[in-house]
C-alpha cells in the first residue's frame, strides 16, 4: 500500500472509455457503501493524472478489518504478515537502541511507559502513512479489475458487471472476520501474555507485603508481651520503600472470630496488570490467653503464602 506507482497516467488507466462508462464502471467496482466518496477521489485521481496522498480514517484506525471489508482479502493477509511484522521489528530494535542508551536516565516509575509510549508512536506513524495512501490504493486496485474486466470480457456489460461485483464492494462478513481476529488477539494476549509479565510483579509486591506485615507484627508481638495490651495508639515505624503496604493495627478484624490484636497490610496503589491486588489484606492476628499469632489473608490459594491460607 506504501509502494504505489504516482507515474502519470495512473497504473491500468483506461483512456479509451468515456467518462460516463468510467463512472459506471466504479460504481459496480465500489457498490453503494461509500460510493459517493470513492467517486469523487476516484475523479481526482482521474483529473490530476497520478497518484498522490489522500486522508483516510477507517485505515488509520482499522486497516485490517477495512481490508476483509473491502474484499482485498490477499492483500489483509501480506498486510498482517509484512506490516506487523515490520512494525514489530522496528519497535525491537528502537526499544532496544532506547535501552542501552537513554534508558537509565529515565526514573523506574516511569520507564514502562515509556516503552509503550516508543511502540505506540511508531506504531501511529506506520497507521499515519497507510492512512494517506489507502486512498490510491483503492483506486488502483478498482482501475486494475476495471481493467481485467474489460480485457476478459470486451462487449459483455452484463459480465464486467457481475466480475466487478464480485471483486469489489463490501463484505460484512470480512469485516466481523476483522474485529473478530481482533478481538481474539487481545483475548490471546490477557491470557497467556499478560500473566507472564503479571506474575512476577505480583510475587514482588506480596513478598513485600508479607515481610512488612511480618515485621510490623513481631514488633507489636513484642510490645504485647511486655506491656499486655494491643499498642493500637502506638506509632510503628516501617519502611515499607514504596507506598504500596499500608500496616494498621487493631483489637478487631473482618473474618477473625476472636482476636485482641491484630497487625494488618494492605496492599495499595499497584498498577496495571496486578490492579487486582489493590485492598487485598494480609492479617497477622493474636489468638486471646495465648502466645501464639496465626496469619489469614484475603487472598485466594494461588496468591495467599502458605502460612496464610484463607480460613
Amino acid at each position: 500500500m506504501l509502494f504505489i506507482e504516482t507515474d502519470s497516467p495512473p497504473p491500468f488507466y483506461q483512456e479509451q472509455l468515456t467518462p460516463a462508462k468510467r463512472t459506471q464502471l466504479d460504481k459496480w467496482f465500489i457498490g453503494h457503501r461509500s460510493q459517493h466518496y470513492y467517486l469523487r477521489r476516484f475523479e481526482q485521481f482521474d483529473a490530476q493524472g497520478y497518484l498522490s496522498p489522500k486522508w483516510h480514517w477507517a485505515a488509520f484506525f482499522v486497516t485490517f478489518p477495512w481490508l476483509l471489508y473491502r474484499k482485498r482479502y490477499m492483500d489483509a493477509i501480506v498486510y498482517s504478515v509484512a506490516g506487523w511484522s515490520f512494525i514489530q521489528l522496528n519497535v525491537a530494535l528502537v526499544l532496544v537502541a532506547f535501552e542501552f542508551l537513554a534508558m537509565s536516565f529515565i526514573p523506574d516509575a516511569y520507564q514502562m511507559a515509556t516503552r509503550i509510549g516508543i511502540a505506540a508512536i511508531i506504531w501511529l506513524f506506520w497507521s499515519f502513512m497507510v492512512a494517506r495512501w489507502t486512498d490510491a490504493y483503492y483506486y488502483r486496485m478498482a482501475r486494475r479489475e476495471i481493467a481485467d474486466a474489460i480485457d476478459d470480457y470486451p462487449r459483455d456489460e452484463a459480465a464486467q458487471k457481475a466480475h466487478l461485483r464480485r471483486e469489489g464492494g463490501v463484505s460484512l462478513f470480512g469485516l466481523g472476520l476483522g474485529f473478530g481476529i481482533f478481538a481474539f488477539a487481545l483475548m490471546v494476549i490477557k491470557i497467556q501474555f499478560l500473566p507472564i509479565i503479571a506474575k512476577p510483579k505480583a510475587n514482588e509486591v506480596l513478598f513485600d507485603a508479607y515481610d512488612t506485615a511480618k515485621t510490623a507484627q513481631n514488633r507489636v508481638a513484642l510490645i504485647y508481651q511486655q506491656t499486655g495490651q494491643c499498642p493500637m495508639d502506638l506509632p510503628i515505624d516501617i519502611d515499607t520503600g514504596t507506598q504500596q503496604i499500608r500496616i494498621d493495627i487493631d483489637k478487631k478484624v473482618a473474618g477473625v472470630v476472636e482476636t485482641d490484636c491484630a497487625v494488618i497490610a494492605t496492599i495499595q496503589n499497584v498498577q496495571f496488570p496486578i490492579r487486582y491486588l489493590n485492598q487485598q489484606t494480609l492479617v497477622f492476628y493474636h489468638v486471646p490467653d495465648s502466645d501464639s499469632w496465626n496469619c489469614t489473608s484475603s487472598l485466594n490459594k494461588k496468591l495467599a503464602p502458605s502460612s496464610c491460607m484463607p480460613d
